[in-house]
């Protein structure tokens, strides 16, 4: 019955230019997406990254990004220093959820520290730790990835200081458990991305549109400001401020440090112009990121013109022949390497810089090249792809357009999904120029 009440609640929150769920019923939503990982994945990633015990401490408002996934609803924020502790009996199959705090960590994590017994939190934590007996004790340090980096000097400093010695060499780094906590999703998550990212489309469909746009009047930025009050409008967020831009015929292609970081602000959209945008929604702890683009027709036409059309499937092509070569066990650059070689021997010209996405917009897992590291990314992009894990698949490719005496880029990017059939787009992908037609 829960899971009925879940999916009406999921599928009713989406209906398009309507407000979205109130908080009341997105907390339900979020505690019982929650509740599903603690129980059924998160015992799956311990066994499957050899940790018993994993340790996850905060302090209020200074908080682990792994932790901020794992409070309810109902916590913003965690409380004075939040200690969870999961303890995973695989003989019993059983996994423990802890808190080492003087509350309830919501209806999941079940508070096992009585303060007035022992005023001191980290005797209470070795505590536990000595009735377990864990083999590997997992804590939130790392050199590469930041979102499983999470667990502070002074926090680490005074554990270590408490841990009695027999227990210090079983301590380890938590990376990859942090990593694939961060990384993978669940049936319940995909119900909610599909339909957010769908939503995403939307509202780029609608940004790109007359509704929105009047040739010789409308800004890059209008358009940048309705993406963002549009969302808000509807009750959720962005997680980075939208870009747009244009590329037309008298105006030299920008370089890529232009293009991500430097874009020129109000520009006039014109007849002709080639629109690109980059916008991404946060909604239900989950978040999208998507490029599309659209074309600005000419008061004498109805369509876009052919030589856009084939530049825009040669980005299409990039994205077909990236996508082919995931394979689970593959690392990030393994996979960035083989692709740019392959469309190198089509003749084209790609840059690929594909990231993990989810419960972060830039989130943890395989890093598939940066537009800066097309040769591979070290550390990061030595990160094996594992299943059920999302991806914003992000590339361009240049085309020399003879027809504007210039090159143009491509830039497209889309969520994608990496499971046990092989890989999808969560919500399908943009094969065709978004047509602005002023004149109706």
């Amino acid at each position: 019955m829960k899971k009925i009440i879940l999916l009406l609640l999921i599928s009713l929150s989406f209906q398009l230019h309507a407000q979205l769920l109130p908080e009341r019923e997105r907390a339900q939503v979020i505690d019982e997406v929650l509740k599903d990982r603690f129980n059924n994945l998160l015992p799956k990633l311990m066994d499957r990254t050899g940790f018993d015990m994993w340790v996850v401490i905060s302090r209020e408002y200074n908080e682990d990004p792994v932790l901020k996934t794992m409070l309810p609803a109902t916590w913003l924020n965690a409380r004075r220093r939040t200690i969870l502790v999961f303890y995973r009996n695989k003989e019993q199959n059983t996994i423990e959820k802890l808190a080492i705090a003087r509350y309830n960590v919501g209806e999941n994590i079940t508070s096992a520290w009585d303060k007035e017994k022992e005023p001191d939190q980290w005797k209470a934590l070795i505590d536990i730790i000595k009735d377990r007996n864990p083999a590997k004790i997992g804590l939130n340090y790392s050199t590469n990835f930041g979102l499983a980096d999470g667990l502070v000097k002074t926090d680490y400093e005074e554990f270590m200081q408490a841990l009695p010695a027999a227990y210090k060499s079983k301590v380890a780094s938590a990376e990859k458990l942090a990593i694939a906590w961060l990384e993978t999703r669940t049936k319940k998550e995909m119900e909610i991305f599909e339909n957010l990212v769908q939503l995403t489309h939307d509202v780029i469909a609608e940004a790109f549109s007359n509704k929105v746009i009047t040739v010789g009047k409308t800004t890059t930025d209008d358009v940048v400001w309705f993406l963002r009050q549009k969302v808000t409008d509807l009750g959720a967020e962005t997680w980075f401020h939208p870009t747009v831009d244009i590329q037309r015929t008298n105006e030299e292609l920008q370089s890529h440090i232009t293009s991500f970081s430097n874009r020129p602000k109000d520009k006039v959209i014109q007849y002709g112009d080639l629109l690109h945008c980059d916008f991404g929604i946060t909604y239900l702890r989950m978040n999208t990121d998507c490029q599309q683009h659209a074309y600005v027709l000419k008061p004498d036409e109805d369509k876009a013109p052919d030589f856009l059309v084939s530049a825009f499937a040669e980005g299409n092509k990039v994205q077909d022949i990236f996508t082919k070569n995931f394979e689970t066990g593959k690392t990030g650059n393994e996979i960035l390497l083989n692709s740019l070689a392959e469309a190198k021997a089509e003749g084209l010209r790609p840059s690929i810089y594909t990231h993990p996405l989810g419960l972060y917009g830039h989130s943890a897992g395989p890093t598939i090249g940066m537009w800066d590291s097309q040769g591979g990314v070290p550390g990061t992009g030595d990160y094996p792809l594992y299943e059920n894990t999302g991806y914003a698949i992000e590339l361009n490719t240049t085309v020399t357009i003879p027809q504007w005496k210039k090159d143009i880029r491509i830039m497209l990017e889309e969520a994608g999904f990496w499971g046990e059939n092989g890989f999808r787009y969560v919500n399908e992908r943009q094969e065709e120029l978004l047509l602005i037609n002023t004149d109706q």
